[in-house]
């Protein structure tokens, strides 16, 4: 099928998998790490691994929301060349190769501010970005993107915390296109999940509320707490035990897209087996 801006590869993928009986496995990996061409090989084959959406983190030199794994791959895809404009690159690349696996660039706003915010919306949605998730941009701060939300297509993905109150969710989810993502700790990424029977108390509650997907992230760090998350959430996102397999591999100097690959089809694998 051959998409337009008027469809949602977002919203067909979540259809397509609730009407499957399926969670969806959404990796993080962040553009340009450890160098461009390793990013824009990993990305291709992450479907055929499993993924069903994929998360591209923009590198930045300030990322408050991510721990130590991130952080480093941020350094290192900066130190190589990263920016904005060829995270864009990446997506249309991968574009002419793949037209179906949805893409959501995760980051911050100051790369986009500097890029020129309408610019940036303009460029993306051309692309063939998906969504976008600005961490450092709440919705109480968001007044600068609202306009573009209405001009172009791209989806608006927030976040939800532990610490999210009712009167305060009910106002995000008003906002919020494309998927809900619940931050399942009061942490960085990177740290530990532990006590999945809060996660999901949390989680029904918030279904309860959301006409739209929401998933699971940061903590997910084992294909185990994947397998237990996605028998009830929409989706599981994983991102730093997929970057710290690839910080590892680096530093074994073995073959990075092999070691990675087989690490999301571990996550797949455990999924999938979830609802069977």
């Amino acid at each position: 099928m051959a998409y337009t801006k008027y469809n949602c590869r977002i919203e067909k993928t979540f259809r397509d998998l609730k009407s499957s009986n399926q969670s969806a496995l959404i990796t993080f990996i962040t553009a340009g790490d450890p160098n461009f061409n390793h990013s824009k090989k990993i990305l291709f084959n992450l479907p055929n691994a499993g993924a069903d959406l994929i998360e591209i983190g923009v590198p930045f030199s300030d990322p408050m929301a991510d721990g130590p794994v991130i952080q480093k791959s941020y350094k290192r895809a900066i130190k190589n060349g990263a920016n904005l404009d060829k995270v864009l690159k990446l997506v249309k690349i991968f574009r002419k190769k793949n037209n179906y696996t949805p893409i959501v660039l995760m980051g911050y706003y100051n790369p986009i501010f500097k890029k020129g915010t309408k610019a940036f919306f303009k460029e993306a949605e051309k692309v063939g970005v998906d969504g976008i998730l600005i961490v450092d941009l709440p919705p109480e701060n968001d007044d600068e993107i609202r306009e573009y939300l209405k001009e172009f297509k791209l989806k608006i993905i927030r976040l939800a915390t532990p610490t999210t109150n009712s009167n305060r969710l009910t106002k995000i989810l008003k906002i919020t296109s494309g998927f809900l993502y619940y931050v399942s700790i009061t942490g960085i990424t990177g740290s530990g999940l532990s006590k999945l029977n809060i996660v999901k108390n949390a989680y029904n509650k918030l279904k309860k509320k959301s006409k739209i997907p929401i998933v699971v992230g940061f903590g997910i760090n084992t294909p185990e707490k994947a397998k237990i998350v996605s028998k009830y959430a929409d989706g599981v996102v994983v991102g730093s035990a997929i970057v710290d397999e690839l910080d590892k591999t680096i530093e074994k100097k073995s073959n990075i897209n092999n070691n990675v690959i087989r690490l999301v089809r571990m996550f797949s694998k455990a999924i999938k087996e979830a609802r069977n």
